[in-house]
């Protein structure tokens, strides 16, 4: 699956586990159709393992924990259940771990979907899956938001009650003040080898700042010049979401270069990351038409953009949930020999540049997947700048490399 994607189960009873190099902590949460847990009971974990038609099955450390829904068993208001991981060592985060979420059919174990959320830093916890609710159906949708402060924040946020650390004493001149209620304790850490409960942990420190280029931007100030794995939002405030975007990509030979055939493409994935058409040269017009080329340029030469590709994402059918856009030297030369190349993302209804990525420091490679669009669970459409070279000289040698970047 890609994040934001989402299918029907087939099981009215599923199982989700989450397996890393590093042991998780995974836990679910029953939420209502305000997006908030009824009471502290919803929280589904290592210490209160069972909940409403939700069960938390630890994997001892050989095996990863999972969180197993009822689907039957699941109480007429709560919507969603979303499914949690954290690493089990403080303070750790995502950066170099990729977890990957298997579901599975509880009573035979098979698997209906798998989903490894893409481009994790700093996160020290993540929201991976939610089983949900729709039209009396049950189905199952890739979430991959992350946290900064762990599982109290994703607790925090879904409103279950986290104790605060105690405020500093009042200077002794200060007049007494009254004790505020308490409040009920946070969930007390895992218990190793019968220990006794560790206190609840202090306020996580702040995390540390990303990297350059990564993170995720929106358009509200105007037109976005992206970084290599920059991510920015296709939504405006104020505005509705973009129907319909044109993705230009230009470039010139190098110095003293020949000419350089370059041809663009989109290559088009569903939800399990499996290739549904390619859109290039060949093939002009794919996916009843949501996707248009507007045809082969053989040079680079001239000003503006050499291939448009047209994407009518209100168009797209519903599997439709993450696109490629590459580029590949039918000629055979590297990316060393071409200048000044980018892509960038146009408004098709006014003409608008949103979005420019250009791209410097190339490698000697025949290929470059440029950047990625992915539907949201919310339905917005997210645009990652990518700048990353294979070994390809056609479209049909990207579909697997562009699977495994989603």
């Amino acid at each position: 699956m890609t994040p934001g994607s989402n299918i029907p189960l087939s099981a009215a009873g599923v199982a989700v586990d989450v397996a890393a190099p590093v042991r998780l902590d995974v836990s679910g949460l029953l939420l209502t159709a305000h997006g908030k847990v009824r009471s502290d009971a919803d929280f589904v974990f290592y210490n209160q393992p069972a909940g409403p038609g939700v069960t938390y099955r630890s994997g001892g450390g050989a095996s990863p924990d999972a969180i197993t829904v009822d689907t039957a068993a699941v109480p007429a208001d709560i919507e969603r259940i979303v499914v949690t991981a954290s690493p089990d060592e403080a303070g750790r985060t995502f950066q170099g771990v990729e977890p990957t979420a298997t579901v599975r059919d509880a009573a035979t174990g098979a698997v209906l979907a798998t989903f490894t959320p893409p481009r994790l830093g700093t996160e020290t916890a993540l929201v991976v899956v939610e089983v949900y609710r729709r039209g009396g159906a049950w189905k199952v949708r890739a979430v991959g938001q992350g946290y900064a402060n762990g599982l109290a924040g994703i607790a925090t946020d879904f409103g279950v009650t986290v104790e605060e650390p105690p405020a500093p004493a009042a200077p002794q001149a200060a007049p007494p003040q009254p004790a505020a209620p308490s409040a009920p304790p946070a969930p007390p850490e895992r218990s190793r080898a019968g220990a006794a409960p560790a206190p609840a942990p202090a306020a996580a420190p702040p995390a540390p700042a990303p990297a350059p280029g990564a993170g995720k931007i929106n358009l509200d100030k105007g037109r976005v010049s992206l970084q290599k794995n920059q991510t920015v939002s296709l939504v405006k405030g104020g505005r509705p979401l973009l129907t319909q975007v044109k993705m230009g990509l230009g470039w010139e030979p190098a110095y003293r270069a020949k000419d350089i055939d370059l041809d663009a493409s989109v290559i088009a994935y569903g939800p399990q990351r499996n290739h549904l058409d390619s859109c290039y040269f060949g093939k002009l017009t794919v996916l009843g038409g949501a996707i248009r080329h507007s045809g082969d340029n053989l040079t680079g030469e001239g000003a503006g953009d050499d291939e448009v590709i047209t994407v009518d994402l209100g168009r797209l059918p519903a599997e439709a949930t993450g696109l490629v856009f590459t580029v590949n030297s039918f000629s055979g030369q590297k990316f060393t020999e071409v200048a000044k190349a980018y892509c960038r993302l146009l408004d098709a209804a006014t003409g608008e540049e949103l979005v420019r990525f250009d791209l410097t420091s190339a490698e000697p490679r025949t290929g470059v997947m440029m950047c990625k669009l992915i539907r949201q669970f919310s339905g917005e459409w997210e645009m990652t700048a990518m700048g990353s070279f294979v070994k390809a000289r056609t479209v049909r040698d990207m579909v697997r490399p562009a699977a495994a970047a989603l």
